[in-house]
């Protein structure tokens, strides 16, 4: 909780919230009193989070895998379900070589790889440099944010299109290219919470008419980039699975798609065969 003596007590915060439609209220009210410097501060959380601002956006930060990932204003969340892709690629990681080179794709905050990062890191051995990072994302304000979350870990922020603005450096050296493109289908942007429609750029949600513009293009041009043996690790939904799947087989990529259903995610991953 706050150092602070707050002028509003916890359950008056906390019947706020609830009036608002927050679920779990209880625990953004602790989250909230905790984060907040002084009580000016806490009235004005409490007011942006009752006026629909993403808890996220309020706090400045997202606990993801375990790490405090700083999240600005106008950048997506990052999503508890992804996780399981960051479990995944752990999973493939520690089979390949190590040091490992990472590629986190329409990167963020970053969140997924730092997470990454993180993780292989503690594995690699006292002599070794367990990660190289690259992100890349074509919002201005993730790539600030990713920046901040990314470079005082040594991980490298490029702003553009994809692969575009990429070093050339990086061809046929990933060994871990990891994406959460946008897939939601550009119809079903209106069924989605007001906190992610209002307050979360089109940019990252919309995967036109199927959900899958962004993502073919990811797969597209992956092979140029993984090295032999490399992953292609790809958010999606249960339902566009297989197509996206049937995408990386046309591309060259060795498919297989893992789900988890307490997590309600999906992930295709691909791999480049060894020639």
């Amino acid at each position: 909780m706050s150092v602070f003596p707050s002028p509003v007590p916890p359950s008056a915060i906390i019947t706020r919230l609830r009036a608002a439609g927050c679920v779990f209220a209880e625990d953004e009210a602790a989250l909230l009193m905790s984060t907040a410097r002084t009580p000016d501060e806490l009235t004005t959380m409490v007011d942006q989070r009752v006026a629909g601002l993403p808890l996220e956006h309020v706090l400045g930060w997202a606990e993801f895998c375990g790490l405090r990932i700083a999240v600005d204003p106008e950048v997506f969340v990052p999503r508890r379900r992804t996780e399981f892709l960051i479990d995944q690629a752990e999973a493939a990681a520690l089979s390949g070589p190590s040091p490992t080179v990472i590629l986190d794709l329409c990167c963020g905050t970053g969140a997924m790889g730092a997470a990454l990062a993180a993780t292989l890191s503690k594995e690699a051995a006292p002599d070794e440099k367990g990660v190289e990072l690259h992100a890349a994302d074509l919002h201005p304000a993730a790539v600030r944010c990713a920046r901040r979350n990314l470079t005082p870990i040594g991980g490298q922020v490029y702003e553009g299109d994809l692969y575009e603005p990429l070093p050339a450096t990086l061809r046929s050296r990933v060994d871990i290219l990891i994406a959460s493109p946008p897939y939601v289908p550009t119809e079903a942007i209106r069924l989605l919470p007001s906190e992610a429609r209002v307050h979360e750029p089109l940019v990252a949600l919309d995967g036109g008419a199927d959900g899958l513009d962004v993502v073919r293009r990811v797969i597209a041009e992956a092979p140029a980039w993984l090295a032999p043996g490399g992953h292609l690790l790809v958010e999606t939904s249960e339902r566009q699975a297989s197509r996206t799947a049937e995408d990386m087989a046309a591309a060259g990529l060795i498919p297989r798609v893992t789900a988890s259903e307490d997590r309600y995610a999906t992930v295709v991953m691909g791999t480049r065969p060894i020639e």
